[in-house]
């Protein structure tokens, strides 16, 4: 959505999609606007509560199937499993992507991560095909003027036109820029505790081959789960850069993360968005 800075003013029901890389202030942001009029619109606790909700507790219970004193409850229906997942912990969504490699480590085998891959690429798109209703919902029913879609990072990653477009044509899109010393830190991040992430497959191909020749490795199996995602990471991020700024480009616009940083209340964002008009 292109807009000019009177008519952003004038806007009485904004409603804005958020994109960049995890930790550049997405989730920050979001949470000072929720404080005012603002819904928040979290990508990851809508696929994780609605459309990975089975297989986050299928994987769960197969890890409790394990253990024969929890199995026969399990099988007897003496307990329950269920997910608390809420907006500001999403590790049931993480813990289920998984990371690659040393199943004695805690890895996946390439055919399981994969699958598990697929799974968060069709919710993420479900996630935000979600957003045109939800904007709706969050006037109609909770009574907010104002709309926030906290996307997350592989949003860029999601190869599907349609669905760009139809969060452009529903939302103003605003791609949060990482500063140098923001990339330095979310790489220093990622070093000192891996997370799960999410691949394009022809990425994670070309990426898990010359980490193989790397590493001497001949099998998944042989690879370190953490020592993978340290080393894919800053690839990732900076493959990443070019489809931000592509949709940025076509369809939104892009703001400093420095910018961002200092946002402390709803009218320096309003005002910082005028002024990038």
């Amino acid at each position: 959505m292109r807009l000019a800075a009177k008519e952003f003013r004038n806007w009485q029901n904004k409603s804005i999609t958020l994109l960049g890389m995890s930790g550049v202030g997405k989730t920050r942001l979001a949470n000072i606007l929720r404080q005012r009029d603002w819904f928040h619109y979290s990508a990851d606790y809508r696929i994780g509560t609605r459309y990975l909700d089975e297989p986050i507790l299928d994987n769960i219970k197969k890890q409790v199937m394990q253990i024969p004193f929890m199995r026969d409850l399990l099988r007897s229906d003496s307990i329950h499993i269920s997910n608390n997942m809420t907006v500001d912990n999403l590790k049931p969504v993480s813990s289920f992507l998984g990371k690659l490699g040393n199943p004695e480590l805690g890895g996946l085998g390439l055919q399981e991560f994969k699958r598990r891959q697929k799974l968060h690429h069709q919710a993420e798109l479900a996630a935000m095909r979600d957003v045109p209703d939800f904007i709706r919902k969050a006037h109609d029913i909770y009574g907010y003027n104002n709309f926030i879609n906290d996307a997350g990072g592989s949003l860029c990653e999601l190869d599907d036109e349609e669905t760009i477009e139809l969060l452009a044509e529903h939302t103003l899109i605003l791609y949060i820029k990482a500063s140098k010393d923001n990339e330095k830190e979310l790489i220093r991040r990622a070093e000192s505790h891996p997370k799960p992430l999410y691949y394009r497959e022809e990425f994670l191909d070309q990426k898990l081959s010359e980490y193989m020749k790397a590493r001497d490795l001949e099998y998944v199996a042989l690879i370190d789960p953490d020592d993978f995602v340290r080393w894919i990471f800053p690839k990732l991020f900076y493959a990443r850069i070019p489809r931000y700024e592509s949709i940025a480009d076509r369809f939104g616009y892009s703001v400093a993360a420095e910018d961002v940083l200092r946002v402390n209340h709803e009218e320096d964002f309003l005002n910082l968005i005028e002024s990038i008009l």
